[in-house]
């Protein structure tokens, strides 16, 4: 029997998640179909329970659900409970497995565009939920120092003490972080989904340093225009971040890891 798999979200029509998957299970001979589920806001666990209800096997969870989504999970792994959200979802007889793939995803992709980590210095702008999901993996990757900067700087202040101990971790705005002279600056924020710039400090980007943008699909955002006028030598955006997560999740469920490489050519071209 052909296996089911679906991303629920709302809004959902923009995911890539159904091409994706497709691709890696064409790439890896499994059986499966996998769909775009649009889930009413208040109507989240109503659309999973009707999905696991038909058989069902996994869901991929994007916004605005991912906290909700951990919620429902009868074992919840660390790096899922420390992001406070999940975005797999696995279903058996055992009940609800939840995991959050964000983290790991990042690191893999970094690792693909040939960026180190053991030792380096690590800035992530933002403390929301983007930034939360992928400190951890990063903590784990073990760089030389991981900085969070936030607008408000007690928000990324408390997102560290959180964090601390899972390694050393080091807080405050934007300002604070001017002459830091770090190896990878990775923009968690939402800026760049809605087109906005932010207002970076001098002296950020170390020599041969990485900018790093989770939003993809927009060109040269104003955060990556901004870094290189500041003097990030390397350019990135998050589409390779969402295939890497995307990959995660499929071994999650099927078991067998598929080659991000030829799925990520796809979908620049």
């Amino acid at each position: 029997m052909t296996d089911r798999y679906a991303v629920i979200g709302h809004p959902i029509a923009h995911s890539k998640s159904p091409l994706i998957h497709a691709a890696f299970a064409r790439q890896c001979g499994q059986d499966i179909v996998y769909e775009a589920i649009l889930a009413p806001l208040d109507g989240f666990r109503a659309a999973v329970a009707a999905f696991r209800a038909a058989g069902g096997k996994g869901l991929n969870v994007t916004l605005p659900f991912k906290p909700e989504a951990l919620k429902l999970a009868d074992k919840p792994t660390e790096r899922a409970r420390l992001a406070g959200a999940a975005n797999t979802l696995r279903f058996d007889q055992d009940g609800v497995f939840a995991d959050n793939t964000d983290g790991v995803g990042l690191v893999r992709d970094l690792m693909r565009l040939g960026q180190d980590l053991p030792g380096r210095r690590v800035l992530i702008l933002g403390a929301g939920g983007a930034a939360r999901g992928v400190i951890l993996p990063l903590l784990e990757a073990q760089p030389a120092c991981v900085a969070i900067a936030n607008r408000t700087a007690s928000k990324a202040q408390a997102l560290a003490r959180e964090f601390s101990p899972f390694g050393a971790l080091i807080a405050g705005g934007f300002d604070d972080f001017a002459g830091g002279a770090f190896d990878l600056v990775i923009n968690a924020t939402s800026a760049s989904l809605g087109g906005e710039g932010l207002a970076l400090p001098a002296g950020l980007f170390a020599p041969g340093a990485l900018a790093y943008d989770m939003a993809y699909g927009k060109g040269e955002t104003p955060f990556l225009a901004a870094a290189r006028r500041l003097g990030a030598a390397r350019l990135a955006d998050g589409l390779g971040m969402l295939v890497e997560q995307a990959a995660e999740s499929f071994f999650l469920w099927r078991g067998v890891r598929p080659q991000t490489a030829p799925v990520l050519a796809m979908l620049r071209k």
